[in-house]
């Protein structure tokens, strides 16, 4: 089931709330989980890296997973359409062929930028430190993860982010490599049963400064 999109860059983004309690009667199909994605991914990355990786908990048994890891957001787990559990690739050089090979075939850029790009970058993705990479991943992937609130809200849907879970174990108990896969947060989806609540927010006076 499908809920009705909107193209209301205010509806969506002013109207965005932490949900915590969804109609349980709502999934969300393959297609349009896919179709969500497709348009969050759009999120910039450092040096188009897209380090972001993807699982979704929607079946009872990968919930059951999930469930000792989020000890204080049970609710949302079990109401949600799905939980997405948003992960850095500390590799996520290993993609870059691909990448810009295909920016090349696909005319978006010439081969000489390529090879320039890559000239320039190899050497420092082979040697950065683990420390310097994930703080690189956790960036994007908080971009990405913001990308993908406000295209749910775009879809009829709606998101609680999560960081409160256990990150030294989720990536082993979703069978991922710890080693590799950085846990950025846990996003729950699906349809509020009740209307969100409104927040309230520092005046930007409060939380900017002009020189």
């Amino acid at each position: 089931m499908s809920y009705q999109k909107t193209n209301d860059f205010n509806h969506i983004l002013k109207g965005r709330r932490s949900v915590k309690d969804y109609d349980t009667s709502v999934k969300i199909s393959r297609e349009e989980m896919t179709e969500i994605l497709e348009t969050a991914t759009r999120a910039p990355s450092s040096v188009n890296m897209q380090p972001w990786r993807f699982v979704i908990v929607e079946s009872d048994e990968a919930k059951a997973k999930l469930k000792p890891l989020v000890r204080f957001n049970q609710n949302q787990l079990a109401t949600s359409a799905a939980m997405i559990a948003i992960f850095g690739d500390l590799k996520n050089f290993e993609k870059g062929e691909e990448i810009y090979s295909k920016a090349v075939e696909l005319g978006y850029m010439p081969q000489e930028v390529k090879d320039d790009i890559f000239q320039a970058y190899t050497p420092y993705y082979e040697s950065i430190p683990r420390d310097k990479m994930k703080d690189v991943v956790l960036i994007d992937g908080g971009l990405v993860a913001m990308q993908i609130m406000l295209t749910a809200r775009a879809h009829g849907y709606d998101t609680n982010p999560i960081g409160g879970f256990e990150k030294d174990q989720v990536a082993d108990a979703l069978g991922l490599d710890a080693e590799r896969y950085v846990p950025v947060m846990l996003l729950s989806i699906g349809k509020s049963n009740k209307e969100g609540h409104q927040s309230y927010r520092l005046p930007v006076e409060q939380i900017t400064e002009w020189q």
